[in-house]
């Protein structure tokens, strides 16, 4: 039997999946964060290992004839330390062929569609849209980090969902289902009354963490949304628009992949979105990407000759 290896290595979990060459589940493991970008090397050489161990479980590892590790920052592999450390656990967990680093650009588009040549869009805690050429990546837009850009992102909803609860408790104590539930979770109550104080709170509170923990808030705007608030109705126009214009400056044909947090989980932004989409790129397929790790199973299989 030939099977073939995907793995999604992220800086929260790692997951692997093993199948056939027409994309039959064999095996698939999960561990902790593998991204040696985000945790100490050793750390994350060992939740690769432990995920990938649990994929070949009951499997021979020798009839995996090729893998793909979709990962952030494949610069990394360049260090041979970092390339040595993997390649030896690999090694040990009885593979006989090299695990190749993709961006995790590619396998998001591959997780799409089989088609080799599209556009991806994705938001998650950021934001970027790229076009495939024959498999390969020859064009993004936005993706420049929160400060300058990510726009429609998830970091980007929730600094617009904090800024517009900060102006609000100025003058007023929030009424809207968005801008209650982001006072509640950030100061853990609702102030009882408007007062520069109460922004000042918030605002301090949320100057005390990193700034792209405000992703942590995206979640409270789709639930606003889903209920009918005006507030939240607009963010999630706006990130529409904002997304739809970061599509456009790269897609010319072939299908568009939908992924990320936020257009894969968030029904408002994802259906605002499509609907956009139909009016600005009328005829085009669709699809919302599946699991990382699906995506670079399907990159692994093409390496199979």
């Amino acid at each position: 039997m030939t099977l073939v290896l995907g793995l999604d290595v992220g800086g929260t979990s790692s997951r692997a999946l093993i199948t056939t060459l027409d994309g039959a589940r064999a095996g698939f493991g999960r561990a902790g964060a593998g991204n040696p970008v985000s945790v100490p090397l050793a750390d994350a050489v060992a939740s690769v290992a432990d995920a990938v161990r649990a994929a070949l479980s009951g499997l021979d590892p020798s009839e995996v004839r090729a893998a793909v590790m979709g990962i952030a920052g494949t610069g990394r592999f360049a260090d041979p330390v970092v390339a040595a450390a993997f390649g030896q656990a690999f090694a040990g967990l009885g593979l006989t062929v090299p695990v190749r680093p993709v961006g995790d650009v590619l396998v998001a588009y591959a997780a799409g569609t089989a088609e080799p040549s599209g556009s991806v869009l994705i938001s998650g805690t950021g934001a970027i849209a790229a076009r495939i050429e024959s498999g390969e990546m020859t064009g993004t837009a936005d993706g420049i980090g929160w400060l300058l850009g990510d726009l429609g992102s998830g970091f980007w909803l929730g600094r617009e969902a904090a800024a517009l609860t900060a102006r609000e408790l100025y003058t007023r104590v929030p009424q809207g289902r968005l801008t209650r539930s982001v006072a509640t979770t950030v100061l853990g109550t609702i102030p009882a009354a408007a007062s520069r104080q109460a922004a000042d709170d918030l605002i301090g509170a949320l100057h005390a963490e990193p700034p792209r923990h405000l992703s942590r808030l995206a979640p409270l705007v789709t639930d606003a949304a889903a209920h009918g608030d005006p507030q939240a109705l607009a963010l999630v126009d706006r990130a529409a628009a904002h997304l739809t214009d970061c599509l456009a400056e790269v897609h010319t044909d072939g299908p568009v992949v939908l992924a990320g947090s936020v257009l894969t989980t968030s029904a408002p932004v994802r259906d605002a979105l499509i609907r956009l989409l139909a009016d600005r790129l009328p005829g085009t397929a669709i699809a919302v990407a599946g699991p990382g790790e699906a995506g670079a199973a399907r990159l692994a299989a093409r390496l199979v000759t």
